[in-house]
């Protein structure tokens, strides 16, 4: 998980050297003006999608499920960054539909509040950014665990999804490490998964996300953003060992975008970049969701 201390690291490491600023990093457009932004996909699906509810041991999680109209198609599921689920992570989510998968974006704040979570998309305002570190300080392993085994669950119940087909999970910021425990919790299901600019993937902490590739079995992608690395640049060489000495594939690699580069309402968007990153991302699920 992307603990508050590691998150606050994060933004004033990249305030102080010229990079992201706390500003930059916070105006997110949380409407849908910017997905226009997202490539057109090749001979797309035609999809169905609807909000959905689902139930878990700590209550009822407000959803977004996106398929293609017809016949069965592997699994997704995506985990948002700290600005919740929003219209541009739903456009995501139908711009994978379109590509041939079932794919349930979820609101991982549902017990705090139902989406949208983020009444400002200002992290330098007190109220806002002390409402959203709330939030995501709320999150634990456990209820991560608990999480991801409930939104699984669900999935392979839903007609659309391909039960035969191993599933695949994708998160951003915040949302890296919680597929890294998606992958542990149920690795006979999640055959791949990818990180976007995730945080907190490597910790001195016990729960340290790093220390469950051991107990994975999904093929992996880490995008990870160039002042990320600048924070922490021995995180890369962590993760590389440890997929290497479980003897799992993993694509590891340092784009040249700032953090939060990958969602289109987001100021520091790099379209070249994250076209590459969803490349990527379509190439491991198209390789390891057999």
């Amino acid at each position: 998980m992307c603990d508050n201390d590691s998150f606050d690291d994060m933004l004033q490491h990249d305030l102080n050297n010229g990079g992201l600023s706390r500003r930059q990093f916070g105006a997110l457009t949380l409407g849908a003006g910017l997905v226009s932004m997202l490539p057109q996909v090749a001979n797309a699906a035609e999809t169905k999608d609807a909000e959905v509810t689902i139930r878990t041991p700590d209550g009822e999680c407000d959803a977004y499920f996106v398929h293609p109209a017809s016949g069965t198609s592997p699994a997704v599921l995506v985990y948002p960054d700290i600005f919740g689920l929003r219209p541009a992570f739903k456009q995501m989510g139908k711009h994978l539909a379109e590509s041939g998968y079932a794919v349930l974006v979820v609101n991982p704040f549902y017990r705090k509040q139902k989406s949208p979570t983020a009444s400002s998309n200002n992290m330098e305002d007190p109220a806002t950014r002390q409402t959203l570190m709330g939030m995501m300080g709320s999150l634990t392993a456990q209820t991560q665990t608990t999480d991801a085994k409930a939104f699984v669950e669900w999935l392979d119940k839903q007609p659309p999804v391909a039960k035969n087909r191993k599933m695949g999970t994708a998160g951003y910021c915040m949302g890296g490490p919680i597929t890294m425990r998606t992958a542990a919790a149920l690795p006979d299901r999640i055959g791949a998964a990818a990180s976007f600019h995730g945080a907190g993937l490597v910790t001195d902490k016990p729960d340290s996300p790093h220390l469950l590739v051991p107990k994975l079995k999904a093929h992996y992608l880490f995008a990870i953003a160039k002042n990320d690395d600048e924070r922490q640049p021995e995180a890369k060489t962590v993760l590389k060992d440890a997929f290497a000495k479980a003897k799992l594939p993993a694509e590891i690699e340092v784009y040249s975008a700032m953090h939060g580069w990958c969602p289109p309402d987001s100021r520091v968007y790099d379209a070249t970049q994250a076209e590459k990153a969803w490349a990527r991302m379509l190439a491991l699920f198209k390789q390891a969701l057999v």
